[in-house]
């Protein structure tokens, strides 16, 4: 019998073996005591727990002892123990620490040399342990405290005060949940001219305005004229907003004419123009000149005039004529409208008060006309300005007209989205188009951005500005995901960016799988083998690729279709006899790896080999089986050319459609679906080739439930105990009986109760059996594969007989059940409608049940159609079916039996219908 264990006396319910809780969780620790009074000590590594602030909560409801543990740490990792008197019960507490998953990843960056770094990443849980590291040396606290690092909560700073060149490279930082990388580029510092100082031609009390753009806006820098620095005062301002630095000079005087130059600070150069002031001499004109236009004193002897869009442009054109010409301007056919307006007299010069000044309808393109010259002017150019100016003089004596062509240039538009190509594990070629308008200049070259797929912050890749179309990116990250952008620059600025690449990823073939061998040789075929490339990459690994070359040739003859992804590979239909050089190659998206590649070349050409078969050790026992099981015997051989396998059971060939045999180059497989009894016997396997075999023999053995054991009988009866016999049973199941199960029953119940298991012999004794019973008995049979389906039962019962009482049962007088009949309730007298069914009731009692009998006026009702008596339970109704007038009288029910009988009677009246 299963032994018990010994229950605790002072413990209801135990603490279990061992729990587990994740870090920061709270974690609760129960048992049950017997004594509802019992006192307990909570023991953690065999020191006694103290109530200590709201970390230990220790509390007792009714027979549970709880013991709570808030915000479960590390160090609460811990062997537990609950203690009543000399009673302990232990577990163990496990405190898992789950993961920490990095949240916000850490960005790309692009800085100049000497500017401060700060990476920040946020992480899932607050103090969590992080470690950072450069191109994959971790960073630590140096004596010059180059790094510093910071917490703050979920969030991680890795902050560089003054970087350094030298401090280009991969950033990780790295947590037992993950990792993110970031890039740092540390430019030097080059500053770029958006926008250079142009030559200025201004005359008296006009306004000078010298403007440059440069590349960064926290760049400062001074203005020099002839080699001095300008001095601000009330009529020259300096100003700086942005990238852009203006000095502006007021009221122009002749002495503020000479060479002005910006220079920024820290940086070896300069912007310089030249500040020309127009002289206007009044010189004596005779009468009746014809008019005469004189372009080369301000253009410079241009007919080109060029202008940068959103700059002011103009240009004065000196005229002579007397009397004063009429000035027009027209751009192509159109001509610009004139409006009258007075202008300020010049000290001794004449003015015509019907001098004009003629504007567009916009307002940015007017004219300005004087006695002795006139001025074009466009506030803001735009593109839609450029084009042919005509200026048209008249007067009696003649007319001039002259042609100025104004070109608007302008930033260039962005080019279309550049394409990637020549992917590698950390270098991409890109390539892209010019913009479809260059801004009316050259286009001077290419600046290149790359981001992460999922970050915001584009990197610039180059300072010095790329001339051709192509750009080779390096020190990318494998695996990651980026997209790139361009900017086209001309002499004005630069574009806007163009659209992103698409995503790609760079990754790198792998590295040359190793070990390339020869496993099997035959006349038109190989098996060659190999070993996976040592390095993989973020690519993975699609197949391989494998190909040959015959000896004494350089082409090489793909000798799969396609790739395969097993390591090696069986390669048919080869010319026999040709000696072959073989290599393979791994494949991924990068593209193949380096070959690997046989040393030696191979002979096509069959290798004798003896035939031998190699026997499984557990198929040198018989192999026993149970019936309805699976039997599949796989055994392996070898030989070359392939040998010829025959198998027999018995020294019979098999049958085909009993047992299924599979033959390959390297083994010999039987198979039986379902097993029965007739699968029996011992199987012989032969393998030949030629002149040489080899055999094996193979004992099989299927198995079945034995039938039920024969003639159990009760031999003999005393006390309480009975001795039974038995024969073996006739079906053994085809193996060793290993036992019986012998069951008795009471008679009353028939529930059947083991008395024996495993029993060897064929006789018993039942004992213990109870005094005054009546039992059955039946006996199983059992084998390796179970008990039998049936028992044997015996014929007879065994009854125990109780020794020295003999039981007398009483006489008891018979109870007389039998009743005369008897109206509980009687027929009461009703009146009904005519034409509506209507019943008649009464209840009656008497035993044996009476004989019941309907009269009207005496006559009896039995057998009239119109009348249906019913009798439920004690319940006597007559029904009368549709009654008439006719059918009103006296009603009598009389029942009869043995013992008396009875009679109740009522009036029926039958109403006409109203």
């Amino acid at each position: 019998m299963k032994k018990e264990e010994k229950k605790s006396e002072a413990f209801l319910k135990k603490l279990d073996p061992a729990y587990q809780v994740d870090k920061g969780q709270k974690m609760k620790l129960v048992v049950e005591v017997a004594n509802p009074d019992a006192e307990v000590k909570w023991l953690k590594n065999g020191q006694e727990l103290r109530v200590t602030g709201s970390r230990y909560i220790f509390e007792s409801i009714g027979n549970k002892r709880i013991l709570t543990i808030n915000n479960c740490s590390l160090a609460d990792d811990a062997a537990y123990t609950c203690v009543i008197g000399e009673e302990k019960s232990f577990t163990e507490l496990f405190v898992r620490e789950p993961p920490v998953q990095i949240l916000r990843p850490l960005e790309d960056q692009v800085v100049m040399v000497g500017e401060r770094v700060e990476f920040e990443c946020e992480v899932s849980e607050d103090g969590a342990q992080v470690k950072w590291e450069k191109n994959g040396v971790e960073l630590t606290r140096e004596e010059t405290f180059k790094y510093r690092f910071k917490k703050d909560g979920k969030k991680h700073f890795l902050i560089i005060n003054e970087t350094t060149l030298e401090d280009s490279g991969n950033y990780i930082v790295k947590t037992n949940g993950g990792e993110s990388v970031a890039e740092l580029l540390v430019q030097e510092k080059q500053l770029e001219i958006l926008q250079g100082v142009a030559d200025l031609t201004v005359k008296a009390k006009e306004q000078a305005v010298f403007k440059c753009e440069v590349s960064d806006e926290t760049v400062t820098g001074i203005w020099v004229k002839n080699g001095k620095e300008v001095v601000p005062n009330e009529r020259i301002k300096i100003s700086h907003i942005g990238r852009v630095h203006k000095l502006t000079i007021d009221d122009v005087v002749p002495s503020d004419e000479g060479d002005y130059s910006f220079i920024p600070n820290g940086f070896a150069f300069n912007l310089s123009a030249k500040l020309h002031f127009m002289e206007v001499k009044i010189d004596f004109v005779p009468r009746q000149e014809p008019p005469k236009i004189k372009l080369d004193c301000a253009s410079g002897n241009a007919d080109t005039i060029i202008v940068v869009a959103g700059n002011k442009l103009r240009l004065d054109v000196p005229i002579t004529g007397d009397p004063a010409p009429t000035v027009v301007w027209s751009k192509g056919d159109q001509v610009i409208q004139q409006a009258p307006v007075r202008t300020d007299p010049q000290p001794g010069v004449e003015v015509n008060d019907d001098v004009d000044i003629i504007s567009e309808t916009d307002g940015r393109v007017h004219v300005e006309t004087h006695p002795d010259h006139c001025v074009f002017i466009i506030e803001g150019a735009e593109k839609s300005d450029e084009g042919a100016y005509t200026v048209l003089l008249k007067n009696p004596a003649g007319e001039d007209k002259a042609t100025i062509n104004v070109k608007v240039i302008e930033a260039p538009d962005p080019p279309q989205a550049p394409k990637i190509l020549n992917i590698g594990e950390d270098f991409c070629t890109v390539q892209w188009q010019p913009p479809k308008y260059d801004g009316g200049m050259p286009i001077t070259g290419y600046i290149l951005e790359r981001k992460k797929k999922k970050s915001y912050r584009w990197m610039r890749l180059n300072y010095d500005l790329v001339k051709e179309l192509t750009y080779e990116s390096k020190r990318m990250i494998e695996g990651v995901i980026y997209e790139m952008r361009i900017y086209a620059v001309n002499a004005i600025g630069m574009s806007l960016p163009s659209q992103p690449s698409q995503p790609f990823m760079p990754i790198a073939p792998t590295s040359e799988p190793t070990q390339l061998t020869v496993e099997d040789v035959s006349d038109t075929s190989i098996t060659v083998k190999w070993r996976p490339p040592e390095r993989i990459g973020a690519g993975g690994l699609d197949g391989y690729m494998v190909e040959y070359c015959k000896e004494g040739s350089s082409e090489w003859v793909p000798a799969l279709q396609g790739l395969t992804e097993r390591t090696s590979t069986l390669i048919r239909d080869l010319p026999t006899g040709e000696r072959l050089t073989f290599r393979v190659k791994a494949i991924n998206l990068a593209g193949p790896s380096e070959p690997c590649t046989m040393k030696e070349p191979v002979t096509i050409r069959e290798i004798m080999q003896r035939p031998k078969i190699w026997l499984p050790r557990f198929l040198r026992q018989k192999l026993v089986k149970k019936v309805g099981e699976t039997v599949n015997i796989v055994i392996p051989f070898q030989g070359k050319p392939r040998p010829v396998v025959t198998w027999l059971k018995d020294g019979q060939p098999i049958d085909p459609k009993q047992v299924g045999i599979r033959n390959s180059e390297a083994d010999t497989i039987l198979f039986i679906r379902s097993a029965e009894r007739h699968h029996s016997g011992e199987y012989q396997v032969k393998i030949q080739i030629e002149n040489c075999e080899d055999t094996a023999a193979i004992l099989i053995q299927i198995v079945d439930k034995p039938s039920a054991p024969q003639k159990l009988k009760i031999v003999e009866i005393w006390g309480f105990n009975v001795a039974l016999e038995w024969s073996p049973p006739q079906d053994d199941g085809n193996t060793e009986i290993s036992g019986y199960t012998i069951q008795k029953a009471d008679k009353k119940t028939m529930e059947w109760f083991t008395v024996y298991e495993h029993y060897r012999r064929l006789n018993c004794v039942v004992s213990d059996l109870i005094m005054g019973n009546e039992y059955f008995f039946r006996v199983f049979s059992e084998n390796m594969c179970g008990l039998s389906e049936k028992p044997a039962n015996s014929k007879d019962s065994a009854q125990i007989q109780k020794t020295g009482i003999s039981y007398k049962p009483p006489n008891y007088k018979e109870h007389e059940f039998g009743e005369a009949p008897k109206f509980t309730h009687p027929l009461v007298n009703r009146s009904v409608v005519a034409g509506y069914n209507a019943t008649l009731s009464c209840s009656l009692r008497g035993s044996p049940k009476p004989r019941i009998t309907w009269y009207k006026n005496k006559m009896d009702l039995s057998g009239e159609a119109r009348y249906r008596a019913f009798s439920k339970q004690g319940v006597l109704t007559l029904e009368v079916r549709k009654p008439s007038p006719f059918d009103g009288g006296v009603y009598m029910c009389k029942a009869v039996n043995e013992h008396g009988e009875a009679e109740t009677e009522c009036r029926l009246e039958v109403r006409g219908e109203s």
